[in-house]
């Protein structure tokens, strides 16, 4: 049967099964058969880089229970905690060296035969499911009191497996930056630009000429390219953001096209799928434990002085509350769990603010200030039109027969052929601009000055992205449902607004205590005032009012901006605020006496034999997405780590 024939048939047994039943039965069924679609086309067989049998939860052959004396460990070169956009990363190429045994621990599963995940628009769908840790942040004083949902990865791959796919990276400038921070000019543009084209593998698009493949990477294990479906109104927005004044980029990816409004490049690859292949899974030197929680790093004897992290302790997730095991690492412990539980498990381990640590009865191994200080996330303004076109996503949340048939016959069609509307990453054009560029902001219309936070004069501090659905305000941003609409993200890139992570007790299946600080500088609120006046134009502007609906009065679109003063607005502003799912900077690498929590190696200062890799690592947040930062940093210190043992031999 060929895929046409699949799809009428599918689609007359929606209609048949369907036709008589009431809402909840309808969702059930529409769910329901997406499933057996996807287990049809998707689980049928065995799938080429599934490595899902290689994968291992049971811990007694990699590890010894934390029995009679607990003295017995089964020991690896390098031990690393957490299975994310870093640690897949790290444990692949450090085990490329066979006389390395290199042992990956992660809390969740594999995600390569999660349909949410593989399917790029449907990662939302992951928030609040089984592959989320469910978090919250604390009320933020500056943002209406509210509590913001603040999902984080549950799986390998980490936030790489659940996000919007965008390969932006940031400004060279940003880069210059770190390197400023530190003190070291490996970590600059000009010598960092490597390690993204290492990672690279881009795939030309001849609908996008523009791209120079020469300044890419092409052989790397990271895909990118463009996605095979396009939303009517991308191209629609990216005219109508030129109309309004914003150049055209050619690709953000160069140091001469940081700014203006293009096609954004994506594509599905998370670091689980692209790292850690069949191939690398039977490497007899590297072992990946799945559904095992680190409790805590192991300090047992000085080197020099200084505490020396020499194994961690974990708990399997099917007995939390059972026994604990323990792994050596002979050489050297690489925390890579995120900005959210890097600086978590320092702190119950013993490396933290000595006054914080002694609130919580944890046993100081190292009084390190920094450790959970400095959190920065990119804070999101939404802003909602209506869609005369009708050719958005809002089916994916399916209210009626004909939404439930065209949800299914979507998921078909992506499942069979990968293309469709499903194909999206759901953020497809964007315009990256300066809320001080007199070109969009004239002082004439705006006399009041704003701070230039920027990294350098070229770099962007605000970021529009363009999405097919009516994102509804509550505290999850789901979809409105029954309603066609659009909505343009307002985000800073540049927030000078900072919090923390703190410790709400010493129980490691507790969460704890997240506090980005959303909107606490004047900066932070000016700069979404700006870009959300930016946005209602672009959606006035032709060609874009092709699509924009001004006669849907839905109570949740923002029509009336028009009709608000600054002051007004940015108290809405204010009541809206959300994540753009990129914290930072809680174990960053700066100086000690500047906060810093690493050294320029990513070695944790006061201590020895461990180091932190990933984005709380960073010095200062980017002006992108931080994934293509995060696996470019993985990839340097992979490099580094194996030349430094290499010489060490020699």
């Amino acid at each position: 049967m060929g895929i046409k024939d699949t799809l009428d048939t599918l689609l007359t047994t929606v209609r048949l099964l369907l036709a008589s039943s009431d809402r909840h039965t309808l969702r059930l069924g529409t769910a329901g058969l997406a499933l057996l679609v996807f287990a049809r086309y998707t689980l049928g067989g065995k799938k080429k880089g599934s490595g899902k049998g290689r994968l291992l939860s049971d811990p007694r052959t990699i590890a010894r229970p934390l029995e009679g004396d607990g003295h017995e460990f089964d020991e690896w070169d390098f031990v690393i905690v957490g299975g994310g956009t870093a640690g897949c990363v790290l444990a692949a190429r450090l085990s490329e060296d066979p006389k390395l045994r290199v042992l990956l621990i992660e809390d969740g599963g594999s995600g390569k035969t999660v349909l949410e995940s593989r399917v790029p628009s449907g990662y939302s769908k992951l928030f609040r499911s089984k592959y989320d840790y469910h978090f919250y942040t604390e009320p933020q004083p500056h943002a209406g009191n509210r509590k913001t949902f603040w999902p984080r990865a549950r799986m390998l791959g980490g936030c790489s497996s659940i996000n919007a796919q965008m390969a932006q990276y940031g400004a060279p400038s940003d880069f210059d930056e770190w390197a400023q921070i530190i003190g070291d000019d490996s970590w600059s543009w000009k010598s960092l630009n490597k390690y993204f084209r290492k990672f690279e593998n881009f795939k030309p698009d001849p609908k996008y000429p523009h791209i120079d493949a020469l300044q890419r990477g092409t052989s790397g294990p990271v895909t990118v390219g463009y996605h095979s479906h396009t939303y009517p109104g991308a191209p629609l927005f990216v005219q109508a953001a030129m109309a309004a004044g914003i150049p055209y980029s050619g690709d953000f990816g160069l140091e001469t096209s940081l700014k203006g409004t293009n096609m954004i490049c994506i594509e599905r690859v998370s670091t689980e799928s692209a790292y850690l292949t069949d191939e690398v899974l039977a490497r007899p030197n590297l072992r990946v434990l799945t559904r095992a929680r680190v409790t805590r790093i192991l300090f047992d004897r000085e080197v020099d002085g200084a505490p020396c992290a020499t194994g961690v302790e974990f708990v399997r997730l099917a007995e939390p509350r059972g026994r604990k095991w323990r792994v050596k690492a002979r050489k050297e412990v690489i925390l890579s769990a995120g900005a959210v539980h890097s600086p978590q498990i320092l702190m119950l381990s013993g490396v933290g603010p000595a006054e914080h640590l002694a609130q919580h009865k944890i046993a100081l191994v190292h009084d390190l200030p920094g450790v959970g200080q400095n959190l920065v996330d990119h804070a999101a303004f939404y802003v909602r039109f209506g869609d005369k076109m009708k050719a958005g996503l809002s089916f994916s949340q399916p209210y009626n027969i004909p939404t439930a048939v065209k949800f299914v016959a979507s998921t078909v069609q992506y499942l069979v052929t990968g293309t469709g509307r499903l194909a999206t990453n759901v953020g497809e054009a964007v315009a990256f601009i300066r809320s001080n560029d007199p070109a969009l902001f004239p002082e004439s219309e705006w006399p009041a000055p704003i701070e230039d936070a920027n990294s350098g004069p070229e770099s962007p501090d605000i970021e529009l992205i363009l999405i097919p659905v009516p994102l509804a305000h509550n505290k999850y941003c789901t979809i409105k449902r029954g309603l066609e609409g659009y909505t343009i993200i307002v985000t800073n890139l540049r927030p000078t607004s900072a919090g923390s992570i703190r410790l709400k007790n010493s129980d490691p299946f507790d969460a704890p205590l997240i506090d980005p600080n959303y909107l606490a500088t004047q900066h932070d609120v000016d700069v979404h005032v700006r870009g959300a006046r930016l946005a209602y134009k672009i959606a006035h502007t032709a060609p874009l009012t092709q699509m924009t609906d001004t006669a849907n009065t839905d109570r949740i679109l923002d029509n009336h901006f028009k009709d608000l003063s600054d002051a007004e607005l940015a108290q809405v502003v204010r009541e809206r605020v959300e994540t753009l799912y990129h914290p930072a900077c809680t174990c960053r690498m700066a100086p000690r006496e500047q906060g810093g929590v690493v050294d320029k190696d990513m070695r944790v200062y006061g201590v020895k034999g461990l180091r932190v890799c990933d984005a709380s690592a960073f010095p200062r947040l980017v002006s992108g997405h931080t994934a293509g930062a995060v696996i470019a940093s993985a990839e340097k210190l992979a490099d580094e780590i194996k030349a430094e043992y290499r010489s060490s031999k020699a």
